[in-house]
Parts: structure tokens; sequence; C-alpha cells
């Protein structure tokens, strides 16, 4: 979240235009523009508030303006519905605090902007109600409005937002039908959905490479682990900062055996807690007594069916496919907001009756024991030091990189990490080779190229070399240092230094807690451009299986990327096997058909000498005959196998840049 929001501060990234990061995936520069990301407008605000504050300064603030909007935004829906002032600010205080949102912190900064949620219900309540809407009435104004902002943020709090608005539309369908508020509910409705394609644009305007697959790995199992555990909604955190609350979340945690990395995010708190089993003892005193169920009782139970495990989401999964918003224990936060909204109304109406004084005493203590048992405990000073030492470190070594390298050099970094998303690297976390980027201005990376990519395999080729043949094709490319972060090696990094002193590459540029290393190399003054040695892997392929070849399992795509502004002529060596004793196997090169071959269970080599153009070239294999599935287990459903995909320039001529 940090590099985005440096990246939208120098420039790189801002809606509707491509999301190409100039100083990251060097030399060709990073493009995310496949990346799903419905956030870039508010990026962009903090990117022009870094310019002026610097990047830390600015992400805190945009957390305490998450605290604080979501504060102001309850208030204003609790007032709209004649919660009394001291009642609706202290459900103000618990829902900006709640756990689901305060605690995710910067890695998951957009969704800690909740703000739009008691909107979302108060809208929703709107439309389905008998109170007659008017377009030019603040009502409107506040449907619509909601619908723009949830279109251009949260992109979860909009799924849910469309489910409630359209059972909304229902309600008032079958109940008094008033023209008006269909009207604007289904305007709400256009308003949110079209906001969202606007925003998302770049995902198919400026993606170049149709042939990769998604950069989110997403199934089916994931939305059962994300999946909402009605346990979670009531079990204290495991880290509370009571003790006798916190032995609850430790017990969870060791009995537990399917839990999700967000475990006890959809805590409610104790209000929140006394909030659901009022509003459901309510509904269920309603429905013996024959009477109308409170309308945020429907919206809990509908949250519930569909975010729950084994609930709708998972069943959606299950047969379309469609496992995007897997985790829906996310939805929490509408609960909060309902059963929240519901509490205050009741306490404000039953406090009514007593002098405002004592009023103001219970709202204030409710607030004060809601808020305390949901904040965290502070960071012992141990850890605040640790990370305060890790910040200088980091902008100290970016000093001395940039007075040793030149403006604009570029910088290989090791061990080499996809993005986004990527598996355990030893005990380098993730998107820590963001950390140079962060303590520069002027200089380029190669880490941060879109996983699954061709414009980024180059770098996943060349590190299979040998040292002293990695160190020729880098200072070739032009390359001005090697960065290596110890924590990505076992051996903290001391053989490839080692090997990179014994090709005469011994000049070090370090940080003061030396776990980050930078090795001057002598780049090339004519550099040439660096070319993959094998194909891509895109979409329709099985994962690879260590020792196994990758599997397609029906059409299938790969990739390569021709870095020269002319095209060039490659040899590509393929070895293939076909899922059982002969299948045929057509091979199309940017829709042209370059291979019609039997295939058998034996491997086979082919050998295609093909002229590329620039840019992105797409490689389709497919077969007539139907896949066959070996067994019932997980990646057995196949049709052709390729063993190897390499290839090389066959001339090259005149200067790569």
């Amino acid at each position: 979240m940090l590099a985005r929001i440096k990246a939208a501060s120098e420039g790189d990234l801002a809606p509707l235009r491509p999301q190409m990061m100039s100083r990251l995936g060097a030399p060709f520069g990073a493009n995310w523009s496949a990346y799903p990301s419905s956030d870039l407008l508010f990026l962009w605000t903090l990117g022009q508030l870094a310019r002026l504050t610097g990047v830390e300064v600015a992400a805190n603030l945009a957390l305490v303006a998450a605290v604080v909007s979501a504060a102001l935004a309850f208030y204003a829906s609790a007032r709209w519905l004649r919660v009394r002032w001291e009642w609706a600010m202290a459900g103000a205080l618990l829902f900006a605090f709640t756990y689901q949102s305060f605690n995710r912190g910067l890695p998951h900064l957009l969704l800690a902007f909740s703000w739009t949620v008691p909107l979302a219900v108060l809208s929703c309540a709107w439309v389905a109600s008998s109170r007659r809407l008017r377009w030019g009435g603040g009502g409107g104004a506040v449907c619509l409005g909601t619908g723009l902002v949830l279109g251009v943020s949260n992109p979860y709090a909009l799924f849910l937002f469309l489910q409630l608005m359209s059972w909304a539309l229902v309600v008032q369908w079958l109940g008094r039908r008033r023209p008006e508020n269909l009207r604007i509910g289904l305007a709400t409705l256009a308003v949110a959905v079209g906001a969202f394609f606007v925003v998302e644009a770049h995902v198919w305007l400026f993606a170049t490479d149709t042939a990769a697959d998604s950069p989110l790995e997403r199934n089916y199992g994931g939305t059962e682990r994300y999946a909402l555990k009605p346990l979670e909604l009531v079990v204290p955190p495991a880290q509370h900062r009571w003790e006798a609350l916190a032995f609850f979340g430790q017990r969870y945690l060791r009995w537990s055996d399917w839990r999700s990395g967000e475990v006890f995010a959809p805590y409610l708190g104790l209000a929140g807690i006394a909030g659901l089993i009022w509003i459901a003892s309510a509904a269920f005193a309603a429905v013996l007594r024959r009477r109308r169920v409170p309308g945020g009782a429907l919206t809990v139970v509908w949250v519930l069916a569909f975010a729950s495990i084994g609930g709708l989401t998972n069943v959606i999964a299950l047969i379309s496919g469609v496992t995007l918003f897997r985790a829906s224990n996310r939805f929490s936060i509408f609960l909060s907001a309902v059963v929240l909204l519901f509490l205050v109304s009741r306490l404000s109406r039953w406090w009514g009756r007593h002098a405002v004084g004592w009023s103001i005493a219970a709202a204030a203590l409710v607030a004060a024991v809601g808020v305390v048992d949901q904040v965290p405990r502070a960071a012992p000073p141990e850890k605040r030091a640790r990370v305060a030492a890790m910040v200088a470190s980091d902008r100290e070594l970016g000093r001395r990189l940039e007075a040793a390298l030149p403006a604009g050099a570029m910088v290989f970094q090791l061990p080499v990490v996809t993005f986004p998303e990527p598996p355990p690297q030893f005990q380098l976390g993730d998107y820590e080779h963001f950390r140079p980027f962060l303590g520069t201005r002027t200089l380029r990376f190669t880490y941060g190229s879109l996983k699954g990519r061709s414009r980024g395999q180059w770098q996943r080729d060349v590190v299979q070399l040998p040292t002293d043949v990695l160190v020729r094709d880098l200072e070739r490319q032009g390359f001005s240092a090697i960065y290596l972060n110890r924590r990505g090696f076992a051996d903290h990094g001391e053989r490839i230094l080692r090997e990179l002193a014994a090709c005469g590459r011994a000049e070090r540029i370090e940080g003061a807690r030396r776990e980050q290393i930078a090795v001057r190399l002598k780049p090339s003054l004519q550099p040439e451009f660096p070319v993959a040695r094998r194909l891509t892997f895109g979409w329709g392929w099985h994962r690879a299986e260590p020792g196994e070849p990758r599997w397609a399992f029906g059409p299938a795509a790969m990739s390569f990327f021709n870095p020269h502004a002319q095209p060039r002529e490659f040899l590509i060596t393929l070895r293939m096997s076909g899922a059982g004793p002969r299948r045929t196997v057509i091979l199309k090169i940017n829709d042209r058909e370059q291979l019609r071959e039997r295939l058998g269970e034996s491997p086979v080599d082919f050998q295609l000498r093909v002229t590329l153009p620039p840019g992105f070239s797409r490689f389709d294999f497919e077969s007539p005959e139907p896949a066959v599935r070996l067994s019932e287990e997980r990646r057995q459903l196949r049709v052709l196998a390729v063993h190897r995909a390499d290839l090389a320039l066959v001339a090259a001529e005149g200067p790569g840049r």
C-alpha cells in the first residue's frame, strides 16, 4: 500500500489510464493495469497528499480519516433515523472502532474505510420503506451519492450493497409500490454499477498480455476458508486487552483447524453482540406475535445466509466458479452497522424517558466500554523501536544508493519474487522488495512486475544462470547494481556474495542493519534489452507440480514479449505430450496455425522458426478431442502437457535500445 501511494505521488497511478509503474519492473516498467483495483481515485488523492507530506504521513492521515469518516457517517445516519445526539455519538464511536475495519491498518487500507456502510444501510431502508423519496430531496441525493461512492471504493461493500438494494426494491414492489422509491433505487443500482465499471476500465482497456491469467489466484477452497464463521462474530481476539476475554480467542486459535488469515476480523464487540442478541430477540418476538419484523433483522438474516460458510456465497462459487469475492467474512461490517443502529435507536428511545444527564452518562459509559473492548493493545516499545530502526535503515540505504548510482540507474533484485501475493521466500516478508523503492526517488528496480506476465519472464530465466553469466548478462542489459535482501536466503546470501566477489564485483552499498546489500556492477554504455528464454504460461494450465510438466485442462495459452522495436526471428523448442494414446494438438501463434500434430503419452520435441512482432505474442494450444480425467483428485483433468517451451533469438540487428 505504501508503494502504491508512492507510485501515485510520482504520477504513475491514476484512474482511467494505463497503470504503468515507471520505477518498477525495470527495464520495461511494471504494468499493473490487469490488477483489479477500484480504489485508484482514492490512491491518486493520497498520492497528491503525499507530495506535500511524504508517503508515511499521508498513510497515517488516511488511517485517521478512515476512523473519523466512519464516525461521521454513522452519526449522520443515526440522526436521520431520529436517534438522540448522545446515543448517535456513542454508536458512531462504536462503529468507527469496530474490529472489522479499525484493525485492518495499512495492509487493507481500503477496507478500513467503512463510512459508506451506514449510508448504504440507510439508503436501502429508505427505498424499501413507506416513506416517499424525491429526486430533489435529501433522501434521493443520499441514495445516489452512496451508490456513486460505493462504485469507486470497496468492491466488497459494493457487492453486498447491490444485493441489499435489490431486496429493498423487491420489498417496495410487493408493498406500496411508490414510483419514486423504485426509480431512485434502480437509478442507485445503475450509478453504482456504472461507476464500478468506469474505475475498473483499466483492466479491459490497458491490459496488454491477453494470454496471461488473472494475477489474483482464487479457488473454491478460499471461499470456505475466508467465509464468515458465525462463531467469530462473538469470539474475542486472542490479543484482546482483557485477559478474561483473550482466553477464548487463544482457545479458538488452539482448537480451530479451519480458519483464515483474517481470523477475529468479524468480532462485533460487546456492544455489537448485545445489539445482535436484542435484534434477534425482537424479531423472534415479532414472529410469535405476528407483527412486523424489524427491517434490520431481515438484513442480518440475509448477510448470515449469504456470507456464512456453507451459505449462498459457497453455493454460487461451486456452481458458477466465480470466486473473486471469497472473503465473505468482510460482510460482517454490515452486521456491525445494522445491529449498532438498532441498539442505539432502542436505547435512545428508552433513555428518552429519563433525565438528559442520565442519558448522556449512560451513552458515555456504553461508548467507553465498547471502544476499549474493540481497540487492541498497543504495540510493545520493543516492536516500535524495531520498526523505527528498520525505517531509518531503509532511508539511509536509499540515500547511499542514490549517492553512488546515477539517476535512473537500474537495480536487479534478489531473490526474484513474484507480485502480488508471493509464495513464502525463506524469511522474506510479503512485498518487502518494495523497501528500496520507498527509500529512493530516482532509481529503478526489477521487482513489481505482475505475476504470470511475459514482460517479466526474463527475470525468472536469468536468475537460473551461473553467477558469472548472470553478472555478464545484467551488465550488458545496463544494470548498475544487484540488490539482495539477506532474509530471502537460507545462508543470508553469503554464497552469492562470495561468487560476486570472485567475479570482481565486491563493492557493496549497505544499510545500517546490513540485511539489505547492493553490489555495484559495470553497466554497458550501449545496453541491450533482456529477452526471455522461455514462453510464459498463461490461462488454461494447472499449477506446476515439482518434477512434472505443465498440464493444460482445456484450451490454453502462453505468451512471449519481444522488447525490440522491430519483428525478430526466434527459434522455438517445444517438448509436448498428450493425455491418452493419440491426440491431435494444434498450436496457433497470433491466430495463425503453426503446428498440427498427433501426440501420444511419450514426449516429442518440435522446433519452429517464427518471426514475432514487437510487444506481446500469443500462443494458443487446443485439441479437438475432449479432456481426459485421470481421477477425481484435484488437477487431474488433462489435455496436453508441455515439458519444455524454450526460445532463442536467431538474429539480433543493431543496439537493443
